[in-house]
């Protein structure tokens, strides 16, 4: 029997084992995971029976999409080999499947996780609601692009959209995604859409990369992912600051209905002539009260109501005179004289107040202005305030203290 040293052993059972074991598939529950600052992952596998140490490699640890955790199940497939120092057989990982759940499905779950707990998924920047500019981060060979300038065109057309062409999908699409937004960031739009019709979630995965995350969330400018069908989601769809459903629901979204708008506009407007009239209605009213007011209050109506006050007294007196004569004898006697004083003071009091009138009267009187050589304009028997609300071949009045002109408009000269 030849005596072997320990690593002449170790070396002959490496061979055996690799040799034997060159391509296997097993599966359990990870333990023990390390992450290695040379980007190797070491951990085991294990049932309720049995461990098996594994190690995956830096080369193959950076094709995983998910990040491989303690308490996992996962489907292993590589060879069995020997550490020789060590005298441990381990399995060389060359790939791992969760078990029960896809690969790109608990990436999805992990990354996001990760963001949320970073809050990425925070301080959301408000889109405008009458946007001018904007960027079209996309495939211009895509039907998505169509959809969107059609829906665009339909709700509102006051729009500059920059079609920055965007490859989507496969290698290169992340580094393309990330670069693209960025530079739409650094042109000053009022908001980015990057959009991206349906598929699959390995189509769809170049939106959840963490480059693509990144340029995302340093943006200053708004953004709105409109990416695939409205069940499909993406990390960009949280990262971004409005999720559209679909790149058309985008447009949907992002652009006011010029149709709406203009049914706003006039009924508006029939608020506000509506408003005018009822203003205008008022004032008259009050104006009307305000006659009647200074109708009643005037000294001739009063002087009236004095002399049709002495007609009666002078009828009752006169009916009664036969009976009544020694008793009102006196009064008779005296009551011309009080009369004529009480007369005069009214009087006096009533031309002050009559001579008040007539100064305020005559400061509202339309014709010392025209003394002063002003013309009293009117448009439809009404004051004109203003001549932007004449129009053209309109017929005016002007008159002044001898004379009326009928006065046809033919230009407007604006002043300058």
């Amino acid at each position: 029997m030849q005596t072997l040293s320990v690593s002449e052993l170790n070396l002959q059972i490496k061979s055996l084992l690799e040799a034997t074991f060159l391509q296997v598939s097993v599966c359990g529950e990870v333990s023990n995971c390390t992450y290695h600052s040379s980007g190797h992952i070491y951990f085991s596998i294990k049932d309720k029976d049995s461990a098996l140490k594994c190690v995956m490699f830096r080369g193959n640890a950076r094709n995983l999409k998910f990040k491989i955790e303690d308490g996992m199940d996962l489907t292993l497939s590589g060879g069995i080999t020997l550490y020789t120092p060590r005298g441990e057989y381990q399995l060389n990982c060359l790939s791992a499947i969760p078990s029960g759940i896809g690969e790109l499905t608990l990436a999805f779950e992990q990354l996001k996780k990760d963001y949320e707990a970073k809050g990425y998924f925070n301080n959301k920047k408000s889109i405008p609601r009458f946007p001018y500019k904007i960027a079209l981060i996309t495939s211009k060979s895509g039907a998505v692009l169509q959809d969107m300038l059609r829906i665009a065109k339909r709700r509102w057309n006051l729009i500059e959209f920059t079609l920055i062409d965007t490859l989507v999908q496969g290698e290169g699409a992340k580094e393309n995604i990330a670069r693209n937004i960025q530079y739409a960031d650094s042109l000053g739009f009022d908001c980015i859409v990057i959009a991206r019709g349906g598929g699959s979630l390995e189509d769809l995965w170049a939106f959840n990369e963490p480059l693509v995350i990144e340029a995302i969330y340093q943006a200053k400018t708004p953004i709105i992912s409109a990416i695939g069908h409205e069940p499909d989601f993406v990390l960009s769809d949280f990262v971004a600051d409005l999720r559209a459903p679909t790149p058309s629901a985008a447009m949907e979204m992002l652009l006011p209905d010029k149709l709406e708008w203009l049914m706003n506009l006039d009924l508006l407007q029939k608020n506000l002539d509506n408003k005018i009239q009822m203003i205008l209605y008022q004032k008259y009213k009050k104006l009307e009260h305000l006659e009647i007011l200074l109708q009643k209050n005037s000294f001739f109506t009063k002087l009236e109501n004095y002399k049709q006050q002495l007609s009666l007294c002078y009828k009752l007196l006169t009916q009664n005179f036969s009976s009544k004569w020694i008793k009102y004898n006196y009064l008779l006697e005296s009551l011309p004289s009080l009369l004529e004083q009480k007369m005069l003071k009214i009087l006096h009091k009533k031309l002050n107040e009559l001579s008040l009138l007539k100064a305020k009267l005559e400061v509202k009187n339309p014709k010392n202005n025209q003394k002063k050589g002003y013309v009293y304009a009117s448009f439809q028997n009404k004051p004109i305030k203003t001549l932007d609300e004449i129009p053209l071949d309109s017929v005016l009045m002007l008159e002044d203290l001898t004379t009326k002109l009928k006065v046809i408009t033919k230009e407007k000269i604006t002043r300058t």
